[in-house]
């Protein structure tokens, strides 16, 4: 028995690639398992065990046959690149969310090695051709990186608030967000190179090189961060800046209307008093309907609210299709009885959705002798869901509301017809949503 373990001993402490080899594949397993175990955490991402079990197998098996067939600099291209697009259609993630979370794992893992790597070796007195291919110190080094992410995973689970969301991109201009991913390209490219480097002369680079290098490292995230923490505010202000202007403009409006009721309340009561005075009922109700159309017009100004309307995007979208309604001679009404603070969606797919289903609402209704689109946020706290109605009048009465939803169908010339389908085409992808059409008279 005792022999039994000198041998594994003698086999685990001496150089043995091929033992090595055998061993980092469980190795992987469980290194690919915090990897996801930490963009999941930070990006508050759900994951059924399915998904999970696919993402860890499918990816570890890439990383072993890329690591035995292919060059050094592919197979690390290959590893990265295989991470992103299984990121992408396992968890369903868009791009974006997909590169970040190569990117902030990766860091996590790259600036731990390097970091600790230098004074693993000089603690242990072995050079790097040690290291690398012994079984028993190899092992140790990754059982004490594992250790430490896994610690960081707790910590992050723990403090919910250091989750973060990248809804804020939606508020970002083009060249802004251009900069931020070159940004993080640069980053991430700064990343690899000193893993590299790191990789290569690590048994000749002094301790303090080491520390200095992790230090600038580090430094240099710390500062992207703060950085990109001061492009969202500022993008936040313009945006809530924006917002005012659109809400002074709807005040004004809203200002005019009510200085008009004032100034005409006497008259309009007068003029009801006459019908009634001479029993003329048809007269009084035909009056009252432009009266109540008034009434309605000064109701929905009103609602268009950003206190209300609690997703500045959102807000901006009525309030911009309101205007656009109006220009148009389209009454457009509107009942807002929802948080969207509670609704678990992607803002910028939702109000992509919302704007085309409006837009083509609006330029139906134009078609027609009453010119009408309705639309409404409400809560239903029988069946657990947020229902949003939009309705509109529409001259068609023939449209097949199947079909309308093809790509490539359109009822208006020079349209390509993909709106729609784009919608029903974003609404079969997630679970939560659902669409349902119908028509009447």
């Amino acid at each position: 028995m005792i022999q039994f373990f000198d041998n594994i001993w003698i086999a685990l402490s001496t150089p043995n690639s091929n033992l090595l080899n055998i061993l980092l594949f469980p190795a992987g397993i469980v290194e690919n398992y915090l990897f996801m175990s930490l963009f999941l955490i930070i990006f508050n991402e759900k994951a059924s065990n399915k998904q999970k079990f696919a993402y860890v197998i499918l990816i570890s098996i890439i990383s072993i046959l890329s690591l035995n067939f292919l060059p050094t600099l592919l197979n690390v291209f290959v590893n990265y690149a295989s991470i992103i697009i299984c990121i992408k259609l396992i968890f369903k993630l868009n791009l974006l969310k997909s590169f970040m979370s190569l990117i902030i794992p990766t860091a996590v893992f790259g600036l731990l090695n390097i970091l600790l790597q230098n004074p693993y070796m000089t603690l242990l007195n072995i050079n790097f051709e040690q290291f690398g291919n012994t079984p028993i110190y190899r092992l140790s080094f990754l059982f004490i990186i594992y250790l430490i992410v896994t610690i960081i995973c707790l910590i992050l689970k723990r403090f919910k608030k250091l989750k973060f969301s990248l809804d804020f991109i939606n508020m970002l201009d083009k060249k802004t967000l251009v900069v931020l991913i070159v940004n993080l390209i640069i980053g991430f490219l700064t990343l690899c190179i000193q893993l590299i480097i790191n990789a290569f002369y690590i048994d000749i680079v002094p301790i303090s090189i080491t520390l200095l290098s992790f230090l600038f490292l580090v430094s240099f995230f710390v500062i992207s961060v703060y950085s990109f923490t001061r492009v969202i505010k500022l993008a936040n202000t313009t945006k809530e800046l924006e917002n005012a202007e659109e809400y002074n403009k709807s005040l004004e409006i809203l200002y005019d209307k009510v200085k008009g009721f004032k100034h005409d309340f006497d008259n309009i009561i007068s003029v009801i008093d006459g019908y009634i005075e001479t029993n003329d009922m048809k007269s009084l109700k035909d009056y009252f309907e432009e009266v109540k159309k008034d009434c309605k017009i000064t109701n929905n100004l009103s609602m268009i609210n950003p206190r209300i309307i609690n997703n500045p995007g959102i807000y901006s979208l009525l309030n911009n299709k309101y205007f656009k309604a109006t220009n148009s001679e389209v009454v457009f009404d509107i009942d807002f009885f929802l948080d969207f603070s509670t609704l678990k969606i992607n803002t910028y797919e939702f109000s992509r959705m919302l704007g085309i289903l409006l837009d083509n609402a609006i330029e139906e209704a134009e078609k027609c002798e009453e010119k009408l689109v309705r639309i409404t946020f409400k809560r239903e706290n029988k069946n657990h869901r947020a229902v949003i109605t939009i309705e509109n009048t529409y001259s068609n009465k023939n449209v097949d509301i199947d079909k309308i939803f093809k790509k490539g169908v359109s009822g208006k010339p020079d349209h390509t017809g993909i709106g729609l389908w784009e919608v029903r085409n974003y609404v079969s992808k997630t679970k939560n949503l659902d669409l349902y059409t119908s028509k009447n008279n």
